[in-house]
């Protein structure tokens, strides 16, 4: 099952999706991290952020809506901890680090620091996150300035970037063709969809933030769909995600186009998601029936 990626090789095709698995130190109490085939680390920012306050997190049929607003801890703990830790721990597990800003010179910065870590094989740029005031979706709703952040962590990166499109737009294959002609090395989508829930009891959102990102099975025939269009747009790689919670699934991202895949809400509902994906992928693979 290994896959190469641009700078890197993978012993199979499945990663954690950001934000949906930290730095992995929870899930390491869990299973073995080596079990991966990278690892993406929560989206950074160049400070700390502290995110959405009040409920963040409502589940639905198939689904979850979370309003998480990119929490993490900053540049600064990141590159001196949470990547030394996984380095030490997980000394061949290609690390891909996420990242995200409000502006063209904070994602540069960021992809600068972060990119000399000598585990981060790769750079993730998240130009897609819904769920932020500034920055975040917008980034990755217009053509030209899509391509600005593209070309500016590019220059500032010393490894290769995987740009991470958001479904939220007419045409994703428009913006996939400008961040490829900006000098993307691969993209990851779909980020999730914009979505909110309501309390029928006051008719008020669920959510303090009003909106959240829809993410889990209920978007796969979407995000099946979008890596298709992308995959038939574009010659760089693409990681593919979007509900995948079984081998099934994890071979139909494949079919679309997909050359690695990202699993995201599946790890909230059972904590060795990837392992048994990535078992029933390669039974699949083999021609073996998958129940």
């Amino acid at each position: 099952m290994a896959i190469q990626l641009p700078g890197f090789t993978m012993k199979n095709p499945l990663m954690p999706a950001s934000g949906t698995f930290g730095f992995g130190e929870g899930y390491a109490k869990e299973y073995d991290l080596n079990l991966l085939g990278a690892l993406v680390t929560k989206s950074t920012t160049l400070a700390p952020r502290i995110g959405n306050q009040g409920t963040i997190f409502a589940d639905g049929p198939d689904s979850t809506l979370n309003a998480v607003g990119l929490k993490n801890p900053g540049s600064d703990v990141v590159l001196h901890e949470k990547l030394p830790w996984l380095a030490t721990q997980y000394p061949d597990l290609p690390i891909i680090a996420s990242i995200a800003g409000v502006d063209v010179a904070e994602y540069a910065a960021v992809a600068k620091k972060l990119s000399a870590a000598p585990n981060v094989k790769a750079l993730e740029v998240n130009i897609s996150c819904p769920n932020v005031k500034q920055g975040g979706m917008a980034f990755g709703t217009d053509l030209e300035v899509a391509a600005a952040v593209t070309r500016a962590v590019k220059a500032a990166s010393s490894v290769p970037i995987f740009v991470k499109l958001t479904p939220n737009v007419t045409d994703i294959t428009a913006i996939a063709k400008a961040v490829e002609q900006a000098g993307a090395d691969g993209l990851s989508l779909i980020n999730t969809f914009v979505g909110m829930r309501l309390d029928i009891a006051t008719g008020k959102p669920l959510l303090d933030n009003v909106t959240g990102g829809v993410s889990g099975p209920a978007v796969l025939p979407m995000a099946l769909h979008m890596v298709y269009q992308v995959a038939h747009a574009v010659r760089v790689p693409l990681i593919g995600m979007g509900g995948i919670s079984s081998g099934h699934d994890a071979a139909e991202m494949l079919a679309a186009g997909a050359t690695a895949l990202a699993v995201g809400s599946a790890n909230y509902y059972q904590k060795r998601a990837i392992p048994k994906i990535a078992a029933e992928l390669a039974a699949i693979q083999e021609g073996q029936t998958v129940l």
